[in-house]
Parts: C-alpha cells; sequence; structure tokens
C-alpha cells in the first residue's frame, strides 16, 4: 500500500478510533527505538512471519531520516544459507537487552515457546510491543499493545500500513513558545561563542 492509498484509508477512517489508536501505538514504537537509539526486533508466529510490515518499516526509516525504525526480522525457520537479513532465528530473542525493542505481530496469540522467549526478553530489560489479539498472554505482558481482533472493521494487514506509515511520520512542530525560547538559547550560545570583530 503506497503513500496516496493510506492517506484515501486514514480519510475514509476518519472519526474512527483507529486513526488515533495506530498513532499512539506508532509513537511507542517510534519513541522506544529512537529514544534507546535503534535495536527493533520484529518477530511473528510460524505461520504469520510480518514480511510485509519488516519491508514497510524498512522505507519508512528510510523516508524519514529515523534509521532506528529499520527492524531486524526475526524468523522461526531461518536457515544460515538464507541471505543476510532472512536468516535471523529466534535464538536473536535470547540475546535481547535493555535498550532494544520488541515487536510482536500475531494474528491469534502466539504459542507458549513464543511467549517464553519475549517473557525472557522483557526480563532482560527489552521493551515488548505487541500487535493482534486483545487478550492472552502477549498483551499483558506487553509495555504496549494495539489490539487487532477477529472481525474488527480493519483487518491486521491494514493495521500494519497504518502503523508503519504513522511511526515514520515526523514528530509534530513543538508550541512556538518552547521553539522562541530554544531560538533565543541557541543565538546567545552563538553570539558568546563568536570569535571577536576584527579591528583594522
Amino acid at each position: 500500500m503506497d503513500a496516496v492509498r493510506v492517506a484515501l484509508l486514514r480519510e475514509v477512517l476518519c472519526g474512527t478510533q483507529w486513526l488515533g489508536a495506530t498513532r499512539r501505538f506508532a509513537g511507542a514504537l517510534r519513541g522506544s527505538v529512537v529514544s534507546h537509539g535503534g535495536g527493533l526486533l520484529l518477530v511473528g508466529t510460524p505461520e504469520f512471519e510480518p514480511w510485509h510490515l519488516a519491508a514497510h518499516l524498512v522505507d519508512e526509516a528510510a523516508w524519514s531520516g529515523t534509521p532506528e525504525l529499520a527492524p531486524t526480522l526475526v524468523r522461526h525457520d531461518a536457515r544460515p544459507s538464507d541471505p543476510a537479513h532472512l536468516a535471523v532465528g529466534l535464538g536473536r530473542l535470547e540475546a535481547a537487552r535493555r535498550g532494544e525493542t520488541l515487536l510482536v505481530v500475531s494474528p491469534d496469540g502466539p504459542a507458549a515457546p513464543l511467549l517464553e522467549r519475549v517473557s525472557d526478553a522483557r526480563r532482560a530489560g527489552a521493551t515488548v510491543l505487541s500487535l493482534g489479539p486483545g487478550e492472552g498472554e502477549l498483551p499483558a505482558m506487553a509495555h504496549e499493545a494495539l489490539a487487532v481482533p477477529d472481525g474488527s472493521e480493519l483487518d491486521l494487514d491494514t493495521v500494519q500500513h497504518l502503523v508503519s506509515a504513522a511511526a515514520g511520520e515526523n514528530a509534530l512542530p513543538t508550541p512556538r513558545g518552547r521553539r522562541r525560547f530554544r531560538d533565543r538559547v541557541a543565538r546567545l550560545a552563538e553570539h558568546l561563542t563568536a570569535p571577536p570583530p576584527a579591528r583594522w
């Protein structure tokens, strides 16, 4: 889905809870990876690997000038012979540490082995985000969750498009008062550090 289609979709969804919900979740995602300097791990289930979301986040990272948004796709059936960007297996979750963000995307709840790895990553200090079911163990252990239950107006694929587009949006401008104060401080710093005028 390109930017024009996302814009049209947002127009259609105006007045629903989805725009605010996807923007809040995307803000949490972006805030987590930017504040920690990157380290975004993206994992799904054996039946649902979020390739599409990974590709969109890579694009948004490039377009927004926010390289921290580019994820490492963690795969259940990764093989050493796969290309490097597809060869990261579940062992990477065991190495997750403080400052990293783990985004788990699952249409249903993930199975116990993945939940254990996610729980271990959280205990090690990683920030966990969940995109998928609204109930169950995964949303309960996530720092931030966006529920896309069965039968909702949007499917998980569409919500992923909205989240990735919102994550790549540039931050809203700061209020004028703060900007003016910051500008005054910058001007003062320039004045104080400028070399003295030359005398002839």
